[in-house]
């Protein structure tokens, strides 16, 4: 029940919080999806120069990961990306779903190519991704991965 829980209730808090939307939020600023995907590659991209604290900045501590192994922490993810590398990769088909001015769910496809733990890989997926500026900050809260073929 528990495992149920924390995958469902970050959706039900952004449908929730999407039904509130002011007049605002149905026309975010244009910056908002080139603010949102800048932040995502900045992810990518200290993942491929091997900037661990980097990454962990633009993660929230209460952040929450979902791929076919399961749900995941912030933590659970930073001791799994200590052993991977990014050799290069590329988003396509972004998408933005506004929430606020300051709140926005992407969705892309991923491309990427790597080492993890030792070993090539290759490999492509559909992300999806909720951001939140906090503190003036932009921070991941939630990320989605699903592997495609």
């Amino acid at each position: 029940m528990h495992r149920i829980q924390y995958i469902v209730l970050p959706f039900i808090a952004v449908i929730a919080f999407s039904g509130c939307a002011s007049a605002s939020t149905r026309n975010p600023p244009a910056s908002l999806i080139d603010d949102i995907v800048a932040k995502e590659r900045e992810g990518l991209d200290a993942l491929k120069v091997g900037n661990l604290a980097g990454f962990s900045n633009l993660t929230a501590d209460d952040a929450v990961f979902v791929d076919p192994h399961g749900v995941a922490s912030k933590a659970d993810v930073m001791r799994n990306v200590a052993g991977f590398r990014l050799e290069e990769y590329s988003i396509e088909h972004v998408k933005l779903v506004p929430l606020s001015d300051a709140f926005g769910l992407i969705a892309y496809d991923l491309a990427e190519k790597g080492n993890s733990h030792g070993r090539e890989f290759s490999a492509k997926a559909c992300i999806s991704a909720l951001w939140v500026k906090r503190n003036g900050e932009w921070v991941c809260v939630f990320s989605q991965e699903t592997p495609r073929k």
